[in-house]
């Protein structure tokens, strides 16, 4: 042994077994975040309602925290595929996700394996939007009201091809319910988003679809699509003269979606209020109401303990839904 081991090793003893100060312990990233970019994963293809709002939420973000909020769009499985890597992500408030109902409250129910629990996984930050789905439909599709719609489908049985987004999501699940509280057989063409699914219905390669007003919105007022029924309460002010689903003949025919931001269970309190304060101050900025209402949308502002009560709402309504319809996916 050398001779100045020994007093090397007893003062590494002591300083291991020495209280540690409430400074050295305070994690790094909640004294001074953020020190460098931030990745928003988006569960969904770039072009459809969820990345439309990730998009509104990481511009302001930037600005507000002086660091780069960067998208990465990782679309699959109806939003479990990125939803699934941002759960397994380092809680350090480097890496959050854009949720929405589809992958908070029906994916959990409807995958029998999605790889994450939203509630043991991840960490509420807040809410921002909400918006119907809409049904929508090419302009040379010849029924112009829901009635006609479900008249056709039954005169049919089988042949009228429904667009949806993918499995869990609320347009998906939408197309599943009208199946049956209007009792027709239809076959649902799944889409990997809402984008690639406006894209189609323009092109007139499914006739009619169950979609968010986001990415079609322009068109549904340019009159490049038309919008058959609001599925919400009340008829949207961006189309006040569609009907709602209600007022269509089909009381209870009703599929909202909630837009809200995750961080990963662990993220420091500190990360998740300054990440709330933000949030919220964005989200009641006049710009940016504006985006979201031009979207269809209506903003929502919350605490974390607030989303996470909306998630166990929504919850329980898609999961009943989807236990009641017998729908898993493998």
């Amino acid at each position: 042994m050398r001779p100045w081991s020994g007093p090397l090793m007893l003062l590494a003893a002591m300083l291991s077994s020495a209280p540690l100060s409430p400074l050295c312990c305070a994690p790094a990233s909640a004294q001074d975040y953020p020190t460098r970019p931030i990745t928003l994963i988006v569960p969904f293809p770039a072009g459809g309602g969820v990345d439309a709002v990730a998009r509104i939420v990481a511009a302001k973000l930037s600005t507000a925290l002086g660091q780069q909020v960067v998208i990465d769009n990782r679309g699959g499985a109806g939003g479990v595929i990125g939803t699934r890597a941002a759960a397994r992500a380092a809680p350090d408030g480097y890496t959050l996700v854009m949720a929405h109902t589809g992958t908070t409250s029906i994916n959990p129910t409807l995958y029998a394996n999605p790889g994450y629990d939203p509630r043991k996984d991840f960490t509420p930050i807040g809410l921002i939007a909400s918006t119907p789905i809409v049904i929508m439909a090419h302009p040379s599709f010849a029924p112009r009201t829901l009635a006609d719609v479900i008249a056709l489908a039954k005169a049919q049985p089988g042949k009228l091809n429904i667009g949806t987004p993918p499995m869990g999501t609320g347009g998906y699940l939408a197309g599943e319910l009208f199946k049956a509280m209007a009792g027709v057989d239809v076959t649902i063409v799944l889409y990997k988003g809402t984008g690639p699914l406006t894209n189609d219905l323009l092109g007139n390669q499914v006739p009619i679809a169950f979609n968010v007003m986001a990415p079609a919105m322009g068109n549904l007022q340019a009159g490049t699509l038309r919008a058959i029924a609001v599925l919400g309460p009340d008829r949207s002010s961006l189309l006040p003269d569609v009907p709602t689903a209600a007022e269509s003949g089909l009381p209870g025919f009703e599929a909202m979606l909630h837009y809200g931001l995750l961080a990963p269970a662990g993220t420091p309190k500190p990360i998740v209020t300054r990440l709330n304060t933000e949030l919220r101050k964005l989200v009641a900025s006049d710009d940016v109401k504006a985006r979201i209402f031009a979207d269809g949308g209506d903003p929502l502002m919350s605490t974390p303990e607030d989303y996470a009560a909306d998630i166990d709402r929504e919850e329980a309504k898609w999961s009943a839904l989807i236990k009641k319809l017998g729908l898993r996916v493998d």
